[in-house]
């Protein structure tokens, strides 16, 4: 289905010189003469590199219609990532390339979505937020402000900053988004 730049939205899958691409924000702007344009802030669904870009409004856009399975993330070996179909039971296959930093959120059995393009595996969608356990962090500073932070190393191998009266063993939150402690669990 073919989309007009001008009806852009922020989520929108679009096809782009063969590129599949999600918008994450536009700007119609009317410069003092010639036509309006629409500025656009757009990620790449293969590689995650994120582009800013200027279209005519009436440049037209294949829409790209993007499929989410939900699956159960099942083990890593040797760089590749497995997730079993929850309906299925079809096994899809992720690089660590594709996973990256994803692979700090991910615990074996965890129920996530992944997205597909065409029976192609885009990448892992990740929850807002996950529960985690410390597994190294050095004892509360004796005298510390309750405002203060010290450093803290999470089961999947990330490395955070936690308030003083978090102990190792302790199941804390963490933003997905930004690696940030949110709270305990």
């Amino acid at each position: 289905m073919a989309i007009e730049a001008g009806d852009f939205r922020n989520g929108l899958t679009l096809m782009i010189e063969g590129k599949l691409y999600v918008v994450l924000e536009f700007m119609h702007v009317k410069p003092g003469k010639g036509a309006a344009i629409l500025k656009t802030k757009m990620k790449d669904l293969r590689t995650g590199n994120i582009v800013e870009r200027n279209f005519n409004t009436n440049t037209k856009f294949e829409q790209a219609t993007i499929e989410t399975k939900e699956v159960q993330y099942s083990y890593e070996s040797a760089g590749t990532y497995y997730f079993m179909d929850l309906e299925t039971y079809d096994t899809y296959e992720l690089s660590s390339d594709v996973i990256g930093d994803d692979k700090y959120y991910i615990l074996e059995g965890m129920t996530l979505s992944l997205r597909f393009f065409e029976n192609e595996v885009l990448n892992v969608v990740l929850p807002d937020k996950v529960e985690l356990t410390i597994t190294e962090t050095p004892p509360a500073a004796p005298g510390a402000s309750s405002t203060s932070t010290k450093d803290a190393t999470l089961e999947t191998g990330l490395r955070i900053r936690v308030p003083q009266f978090i102990k190792e063993g302790d199941k804390v939150i963490i933003s997905t988004a930004d690696g940030s402690y949110c709270g305990r669990a």
